[in-house]
């Protein structure tokens, strides 16, 4: 049986270098868009939270940044907590609403689908985070193709 010879970590060690950069910091020029669409649930993975880190990220380096919230995706955006609404029932149950709002609170724009909100999850523009802005689904591919027009950046955020 081999023997460990390394003494156990502890608070404040590090495993990986976090300081070198290997690309260079890229900024947006005046007028690039950019656009995250979610079509994933909430809470079922990573991407979802990930992706709205990146979004906020985009906003920072000068993107006119929107987020798009359709079939599932629309799930992100609902106010949750428990037992009341803003309530964290466990650490991270706010992640998805507190960056969301913060993405908006820095100048992002949230889109939801009114469809997807309605027909497939039962549910309304009150149950929305305040300030995400429910479109109808004719607008889910319209804003997809007005960001391509416009030659944004678009990354989309799918699970299945």
């Amino acid at each position: 049986m081999p023997k460990v010879t390394k003494d156990a970590h502890k608070p404040g060690d590090y495993f990986v270098d976090y300081e070198t950069k290997v690309f260079e910091d890229v900024k947006a020029e005046p007028g690039e868009k950019a656009l995250v669409t979610f079509h994933t649930m909430a809470f079922e993975g990573s991407i979802g939270l990930v992706n709205i880190l990146n979004a906020i990220r985009l906003n920072k380096k000068g993107y006119e940044t929107s987020i798009l919230l359709y079939g599932p995706g629309v799930l992100l955006g609902v106010q949750r907590g428990f037992p009341k609404i803003g309530d964290e029932a466990f650490p991270g149950h706010q992640n998805f609403n507190k960056n969301l709002e913060r993405f908006m609170v820095e100048g992002g724009k949230v889109y939801a689908c009114r469809f997807a909100l309605q027909a497939l999850y039962g549910s309304g523009e009150p149950a929305l985070i305040p300030g995400i802005t429910t479109i109808m689904p004719q607008d889910v591919l319209d804003c997809i193709l007005l960001h391509k027009k416009a030659n944004a950046v678009i990354i989309d955020t799918w699970t299945v």
